[in-house]
C-alpha cells in the first residue's frame, strides 16, 4: 500500500508547500513526476484487476500479422500489442505506452488549474492508480481526452477531434464526446446544433457499427450491477452539484469553457439513475467524466473569499482524497489485485 499512498503524498506536499520556483524549477519538477508516474504506472507487474486479460490480447497479437491486428477492435491498442510482441518487450511496453500517453494528458491539463499540483492529487488517487492500472485501454483513452479538452478549452475544435480520434483507436466508447465537444462550441442556431449532435452521433454509431452487438452484450445486456459504479457516479455527482450551483463563483473563463463543464456536470448527474439499470455501461462512460473532479476540485477555494477558509477547503480535498483512497485499497473488492505493488524488473 506504500507505494500508491507516496504516489498521493507527493503531490499533496507540493500543494501545502510554500516554495514555488521559477518556471524552470517548475517544469522540472513537472517533468520528473512525468517520468516517475509514467514508469510507476507502465513497468508495473500482475498489479490490476484485468492484469490477465490484457496478458490474453498480448499473446493474441504475437502470431498475427500486422494488418490483422489492427482490424481487430481498439486498433491503436492491438497494433502496439503487435508491435511489442514483435521488439519481445512483452506486455510491459504496452503499459508503458498507455501510461505516457494518460500521463501527457493529465499534466497538460492540472497545469491549465489555477493549483495544478491539487488537480493531480485529485488524479491520483482514483483515476491514475485504480483506472490507470486497471483498464490500461481506457486509461490511454482518457490520456487523448484531457488532451482533447485542453484543445478544445483553447478554441481548437480539430485538435478536440483529432484526439478524440486517436483515443477511440484505445476505447471506442471514447466516441460519446464528439456531441459534448459540438455543443460546448457552437454558437449558432438551435437547428444547428441539432443537426450539429446528429452528424456525430451518426459518425460515433458508424465506427462503432462493427462491434456494436459485443458492446451492446458487454455493456447494456450484462444483468450484473458493475462492481464500484454506483460509487465511481457518485464520485462525479458531486463535483457536478457545486460546479451547477456555484457556476458562478468558479470563475469559468470563457462561455465556451462554461458551457463544456455545465454539460459534464448534467450528464454526470444523469448516470445516477442509469448506473441501477444499465450499470456496466452508464460506469464505463462515467470514467470520461472524471476530468470534472480535476476541474471542479483544483477550483474549489474559489468559492470562498477568506484566506483561511480557502486552505481548509483544500486541506478538505487533500483529506478527502486520501480516504478515498485508503478506504478503496484496504475494503475494495477487487483491491487484492492491486496488492502487493510489483515493478518490472524487480520480481
Amino acid at each position: 500500500m506504500i507505494p500508491y499512498l507516496f504516489m498521493l503524498a507527493l503531490p499533496a506536499l507540493l500543494v501545502l508547500s510554500p516554495f514555488r520556483g521559477n518556471n524552470n524549477v517548475r517544469r522540472l519538477a513537472w517533468g520528473s513526476i512525468c517520468v516517475v508516474f509514467t514508469m510507476f504506472i507502465g513497468l508495473r507487474h500482475q498489479v490490476g484487476g484485468d492484469w490477465g486479460a490484457y496478458i490474453n490480447l498480448y499473446q493474441a497479437a504475437v502470431d498475427i500479422p500486422f494488418t490483422e491486428a489492427v482490424g481487430l477492435s481498439d486498433p491503436g491498442y492491438y497494433a502496439l500489442n503487435w508491435l511489442s510482441a514483435l521488439l519481445g518487450t512483452e506486455i510491459y511496453l504496452v503499459n508503458l505506452v498507455c501510461a505516457a500517453i494518460l500521463m501527457t494528458g493529465v499534466i497538460s491539463f492540472c497545469r491549465r488549474q489555477p493549483l495544478p499540483w491539487l488537480a493531480l492529487l485529485v488524479a491520483v488517487a482514483y483515476t491514475l492508480v485504480v483506472v490507470a492500472m486497471g483498464y490500461t485501454r481506457q486509461g490511454a483513452a482518457i490520456g487523448f481526452e484531457l488532451l482533447a479538452l485542453v484543445a478544445l478549452i483553447d478554441g481548437r475544435f480539430k485538435r478536440f477531434v483529432l484526439f478524440i480520434l486517436l483515443g477511440a483507436l484505445f476505447h471506442k466508447t471514447l466516441m460519446v464526446m464528439l456531441p459534448i465537444g459540438f455543443l460546448a462550441t457552437s454558437k449558432n442556431s438551435y437547428r444547428t446544433v441539432f443537426f450539429g449532435v446528429l452528424v456525430c452521433i451518426g459518425l460515433s454509431l458508424t465506427i462503432l457499427a462493427e462491434q456494436y452487438a459485443s458492446l451492446w452484450s458487454n455493456y447494456v445486456e450484462n444483468p450484473m450491477l458493475s462492481d464500484g459504479g454506483p460509487v465511481r457516479v457518485a464520485m462525479n455527482a458531486l463535483p457536478a452539484l457545486i460546479c451547477i450551483l456555484f457556476r458562478k463563483k468558479l470563475m469559468l473563463s470563457t462561455e465556451r469553457e462554461r458551457r463544456l463543464w455545465i454539460i459534464m456536470a448534467l450528464l454526470s448527474l444523469a448516470c445516477i439513475p442509469l448506473v441501477f439499470v444499465v450499470s456496466t455501461a452508464v460506469d464505463r462512460i462515467a470514467l470520461y467524466f472524471i476530468p470534472l473532479q480535476l476541474y471542479v476540485y483544483s477550483n474549489f477555494h474559489r468559492l470562498f473569499p477568506d484566506r483561511m477558509f480557502r486552505t481548509v477547503a483544500v486541506l478538505a480535498v487533500i483529506l478527502g482524497y486520501g480516504t478515498v483512497l485508503w478506504v478503496w485499497l484496504t475494503f475494495g473488492s477487487h483491491s487484492n489485485a492491486w496488492l502487493p505493488y510489483q515493478i518490472w524488473p524487480f520480481i
